[in-house]
C-alpha cells in the first residue's frame, strides 16, 4: 500500500490550497473530502475578502499578502476564480449612534466613509433607508470560493496530488503520540505526517483519538437564491450589519471556562443570533442570511422552515425586493478561534499529526498561509507560522 508523504482531511479550501502548496513541491499528497459535491463553509461561504480589516501588525502583513496572493491566482491556477472588487456596505441599526460604530472601525488598516440613509440608499437602490441610521462604506474583495476550491484541487492533481471521496473515522497511531495515518471505511490510507483541515468538524474528528484543541464552531444558515430566480435584481453592493452579533456570540461560546461543555453533546452555549445580510455573485445568484447558533454537536437537527422564515422576516426589513425570492436554506460550520487566528501548526506532542484550521478571515489568509505552512513543513524557518501554533493556548 501507498505511503504518502502527507494525507490533508478536508477538501475544502484550506485543505485543496494546502494540498496543491505541498504538491507543487514535489510531494506525494492524498486529499481526503467526504464529498464529491463540494459542502461545508467553502460551499456556502459568501466569498468575501475583507482585506481592509487587519487590526494588528501581524493581520495586516497577511491581509496584504492574501490579496496579492488572489491577485495572480487565477493565472497560477489556470482557472478563473471570479475575483472582483465590491464595495461592501455596513449597515447600522436605527437605535444605534453611527458615529460610536464609525469610531470603532478606526482600528481598521482601512477606514470606512460614513454615510446617512438617503446616501446609503444612493448607493445601494435595494436598501430600505428607514431600516437604518446609516452605513459604513468600505473597499472589499470578492471570489466564487466554491470554483476557487476547485481551481486548486485541479491544480493539485496536475501536480500530481491525489484525491479520494471517503469519510475520515479515525487516525491511525503507529506508537504512542505518532500519528501514521488516517482509517475510512473503505480503506486505511498511510503518510508520514497528517493535516487535519476539516474546519468546524475538525475539532470531532481530533475527539476520536482522544485529542482536545481549542477550536470551535458556529452553525451557519443561509438562503441561496439561483440565477433563474433573482428576475433581474441587481445588488450593486456586498450588505452586512456593522455590527456583527455573531463575534460576541463566539466570544462567549469560546471562553475557557465553556471548554467542559464543547466535550458534551447537545449544549447550546449562547443564543442564536441574526446578521441580516446579502451578497450577489459574478453569475448574479445571491446569498441571503445569516443565522449563526453555537450547539456543541456538529450534527444537531435545526428547523430549516422556521430558520429560513426568520431570516426573510429581517431580510425583508432591510432589502424588502429580496425576502420573498425563492432560494433554498443551507447549512454548514464554521470554525473560528477565541482569538480569531487560525490554528497552524502541531497538534501538542503528537508526532505526525498537524492542524491547519479556525480561519474567521479565511478567503483572504488561507492563499498565502498555505504557502507559508507547506515550506515550514519542509524545513523553512517563519515566525509566522510560530506565532499561529496551538501551543499559544497552553498557558491559558
Amino acid at each position: 500500500m501507498k505511503t504518502y508523504d502527507w494525507i490533508v482531511v478536508g477538501g475544502g479550501i484550506t485543505g485543496a490550497a494546502l494540498g496543491y502548496e505541498l504538491a507543487r513541491q514535489g510531494l506525494t499528497v492524498l486529499l481526503l473530502e467526504q464529498h464529491e459535491v463540494l459542502q461545508g463553509a467553502s460551499r456556502y461561504s459568501y466569498g468575501g475578502l475583507a482585506y481592509w480589516s487587519g487590526m494588528t501588525t501581524l493581520t495586516r502583513q497577511l491581509a496584504a499578502e492574501g490579496l496579492a496572493k488572489h491577485r495572480s491566482l487565477s493565472q497560477e491556477l489556470e482557472a478563473d476564480t471570479q475575483l472582483r472588487e465590491l464595495n461592501l456596505l455596513l449597515t447600522i441599526e436605527p437605535d444605534v449612534d453611527p458615529q460610536v460604530v464609525a469610531q470603532d472601525y478606526q482600528k481598521f488598516s482601512i477606514t470606512p466613509q460614513l454615510l446617512d440613509p438617503a446616501a446609503a440608499a444612493q448607493v445601494e437602490p435595494l436598501l430600505n433607508p428607514h431600516a437604518i441610521s446609516g452605513a459604513l462604506q468600505l473597499p472589499h474583495g470578492h471570489i466564487n470560493p466554491l470554483l476557487t476550491t476547485l481551481a486548486y484541487t485541479n491544480a493539485m492533481q496536475r501536480h500530481g496530488g491525489d484525491i479520494h471521496y471517503a469519510q475520515v473515522l479515525g487516525l491511525i497511531s503507529r506508537r504512542d503520540l505518532h500519528i501514521s495515518g488516517v482509517s475510512t471505511a473503505q480503506a486505511d490510507y498511510h503518510a508520514h505526517g497528517v493535516i487535519i483541515c476539516a474546519g468546524g468538524l475538525s475539532r470531532a474528528l481530533l475527539k476520536t483519538a482522544g485529542i482536545s484543541v481549542p477550536l470551535y464552531f458556529t452553525h451557519a444558515e443561509s438562503i441561496e437564491v439561483s440565477l433563474v430566480n433573482t428576475k433581474g435584481i441587481k445588488l450593486s453592493n456586498i450588505v452586512m450589519p456593522a455590527v456583527l452579533q455573531r463575534m460576541n456570540m463566539e466570544a462567549i461560546a469560546s471562553t475557557p471556562s465553556q471548554d467542559d461543555l464543547w466535550e458534551q453533546e447537545n449544549h447550546e452555549l449562547a443564543p442564536p443570533i441574526m446578521d441580516a445580510g446579502a451578497i450577489q455573485f459574478a453569475d448574479q445568484s445571491l446569498r441571503l442570511g445569516q443565522i449563526s447558533r453555537v450547539l456543541s454537536d456538529p450534527h444537531a437537527a435545526i428547523d430549516a422552515a422556521a430558520s429560513e422564515a426568520q431570516m426573510r422576516r429581517h431580510i425583508g426589513k432591510l432589502l424588502p425586493r429580496l425576502a420573498s425570492l425563492q432560494g433554498t436554506w443551507h447549512h454548514c460550520l464554521v470554525a473560528y478561534c477565541r482569538d480569531y487566528l487560525p490554528l497552524v501548526g502541531q497538534v501538542a506532542d503528537y508526532e505526525g499529526l498537524h492542524i491547519f484550521s479556525g480561519f474567521s478571515n479565511p478567503l483572504v489568509f488561507v492563499p498565502t498561509l498555505a504557502q507559508r505552512f507547506s515550506k515550514y513543513l519542509t524545513g523553512s524557518s517563519d515566525d509566522i507560522i510560530k506565532q499561529l501554533s496551538p501551543s499559544r493556548f497552553d498557558k491559558q
